[in-house]
């Protein structure tokens, strides 16, 4: 069978080696043998994961050294005025709490830029929000904004842009902002990741790219990136929990009153814990398999062209122009207190 990775995220607290933590002891556990970190709270409707991951840590789950903080609103939608402003008002907390240790002279200059591709809706974020922030009345004087493109607009790597840029820039800090992906599709367009360690080959959605971090330029370079894409085969995997915990949960309440006495159309309750062999005679043995067990037998049948797509929210363009004046409308906020 040959291997794809029809998982990939570019999250940090998805990876498998985060995601068990859920208990006290596995929490204990993870930190002790694998120089990570983890730290979960909730300010208002955000829920915020910061993870730190050590030299140790690094050769362990092959995220680099640094910290990542994670930030998301699980029922954010699009009118959702309240949850917009709580995530921009905690991506600013956190944002200068990773950057104070950081001191600015009045001549200090801060490049952002955007990566992605423009034409290609899911991918435009960073350039997005380079058009926000150039349409704003009031532009910092210490930002310098850039959105090189892509390789195949531009026949150079972003890179090598970036690169040339801050030789000649020599600004104090560099922020890079980019559209990634996530194996959860209900975090799509929900979350927001911001890490000290840069940009590396294989994050984002368009992947082919060199490294944009301190150790290639000697700057300190901060990522800000949005989940907009999720890989098809993992929308099928949850389509299918799911249809199997809901199936599971009506089957568990049919004899009791709760499911008759209800005035209107009755909805179970998928997320407790559920008696999966409820199902097995109508689905047989595999509904009673864990759902990584399941996961698995779709990686061998969709080994083949549907691994290569990948879904995106059918309001994509409203939701990349709203995170891309969200973090326009921080990253001015932030720059006004130094």
């Amino acid at each position: 069978m040959q291997n794809f990775n029809w998982q990939r995220t570019d999250l940090i607290d998805e990876s498998e080696e985060v995601v068990v933590h859920q208990t006290k002891e596995q929490k204990e556990k993870l930190e002790q043998s694998s120089g990570i970190q983890i730290e979960d709270r909730n300010a208002g409707r955000v829920k915020i994961t910061d993870v730190r991951v050590d030299a140790e840590g690094e050769k362990q789950i092959g995220k680099k050294e640094g910290q990542y903080i994670t930030l998301s609103v699980p029922t954010l939608t699009l009118e959702d005025q309240e949850g917009f402003a709580q995530l921009e008002q905690e991506l600013l907390v956190n944002f200068k709490k990773m950057h104070e240790a950081l001191s600015w002279q009045e001549d200090d200059k801060i490049l952002i830029v955007g990566l992605g591709n423009r034409t290609i809706t899911p991918d435009a974020i960073g350039p997005y929000l380079i058009d926000h922030l150039h349409g704003l009345d009031v532009i910092d004087e210490k930002f310098v904004m850039y959105a090189p493109g892509v390789t195949g607009q531009t026949g150079y790597e972003t890179g090598e842009f970036v690169a040339a840029i801050a030789e000649r820039l020599q600004p104090k800090l560099i922020i890079v902002v980019d559209a990634l992906a996530t194996r959860a599709s209900n975090r799509l367009c929900k979350t927001i990741q911001l890490t000290d360690t840069g940009i590396h080959p294989g994050s984002g959605v368009g992947n082919q790219r060199q490294e944009i971090s301190y150790e290639m330029l000697g700057i300190p370079v901060t990522a800000i990136g949005i989940p907009t894409v999720v890989d098809a085969p993992v929308l099928i995997a949850d389509a299918v929990e799911t249809m199997l915990r809901s199936i599971a949960a009506r089957v568990a309440e049919r004899s009791k009153p709760s499911s008759k006495l209800s005035l209107s159309s009755w909805q179970p309750d998928i997320n407790k814990e559920l008696d999966m062999t409820l199902v097995q005679p109508i689905f047989g043995e595999w509904a009673t398999w864990t759902k990584e067990e399941r996961q698995q037998l779709f990686e061998e049948t969709f080994a083949g062209s549907h691994t290569q797509l990948m879904v995106t929210p059918k309001e994509a363009d409203y939701w990349i122009d709203r995170y891309a004046k969200l973090v326009a409308s921080m990253l001015m906020n932030w720059a006004s207190d130094l």
